[in-house]
């Protein structure tokens, strides 16, 4: 399941005219990126809840559902779990309990770029008899990261509250694998750290982590969102992507930055660290900025 109902307050305007998962990032949206990610992994469905833009949403998984993908070993099905209020992550999940299925879910946040090896979540989870498995980020100092980890991968840290002897660090990446004793004790409204991995952890159950993602990047601010596309270019080597059906005069230079499908570029310069949305226009020089179809956000420089 992905995660994708909420309004990404953070992320205005670009939020405005599309809902997060949607917002591009390299060649393709977040939500191409992730749903990719579960379809090598071997997913046979794959749910999306809506809620801001939900039409918007509708329509790209849509598109998902009547692309190919040659990742896909069987009949691939996608659905869409509409709701009329958010749920919060936990309530997502057990909204979309019918259209999931039984059994274990993989259940990602739809606001991340990340390198995710699904299939090592998978495996790990397979080892250990917990409630759920967390997604982490390579291995930090004792007190580092959001999660705290101790013997045998037990989640002992987490959103400050200490449950055990602490031999590492991490970072969660909002991907986790929930075992069906897990989605028994979902909410019918609220969040999957504070409303079940939290009360569980208090409980004395076990939750573990596994180092399963590269390359995590957490899309939630403008800012950020440049950062992702910088790193998606560094990841591949790239100075710049400009994709094939994209316009730029001769007097423009491409310079770490991203241009969309069908996206025009005038003007006589350099566009630097510039984010183009497909079908959007900008002009050059242009430096630090997001163009959208209806804005042109400029991004302060990091020090």
């Amino acid at each position: 399941m992905v995660l994708a109902a909420g309004y990404g307050t953070r992320l205005r305007p670009l939020t405005d005219e599309l809902p997060k998962p949607l917002v591009p990032v390299g060649d393709r949206s977040l939500l191409a990126h992730i749903t990719g990610a579960l379809i090598a992994a071997g997913a046979a469905r794959i749910v999306v809840n809506a809620h801001h833009l939900a039409s918007k949403l509708q329509g790209a998984v849509a598109e998902l559902r009547g692309a190919p993908n040659p990742a896909a070993t069987d009949e691939l099905r996608f659905a869409i779990a509409h709701e009329t209020r958010i749920l919060g992550t936990a309530g997502g999940v057990r909204n979309a309990a019918a259209l999931l299925g039984e059994g274990s879910i993989v259940v990602v946040n739809g606001d991340i770029l990340a390198e995710l090896a699904i299939t090592t979540l998978r495996e790990a989870h397979a080892r250990d008899d917990s409630l759920a498995t967390l997604a982490v980020g390579p291995l930090l100092a004792v007190g580092e990261g959001t999660v705290g980890i101790g013997v045998n991968g037990a989640v002992v840290r987490l959103r400050g509250h200490s449950f055990g002897v602490e031999l590492a660090g991490s970072e969660f990446v909002g991907a986790q694998l929930l075992s069906p004793d897990a989605r028994a004790l979902l909410p019918e409204e609220g969040c999957l750290v504070g409303d079940l991995y939290l009360p569980a952890l208090q409980r004395g159950e076990r939750v573990t982590a596994c180092s399963a993602a590269s390359l995590w990047c957490d899309v939630g601010t403008p800012g950020a969102y440049l950062a992702a596309n910088r790193a998606w270019l560094k990841a591949r080597d790239l100075d710049a992507f400009v994709a094939d059906t994209a316009e730029v005069s001769p007097r423009v230079s491409v310079v770490d930055s991203l241009i969309g499908a069908a996206a025009e570029i005038t003007g006589h310069g350099a566009l630097v660290n510039v984010v183009v949305w497909p079908g959007a226009r900008a002009h050059a020089p242009l430096a630090n900025a997001i163009v959208t179809i209806e804005h042109t956000v400029h991004v302060p420089k990091a020090p």
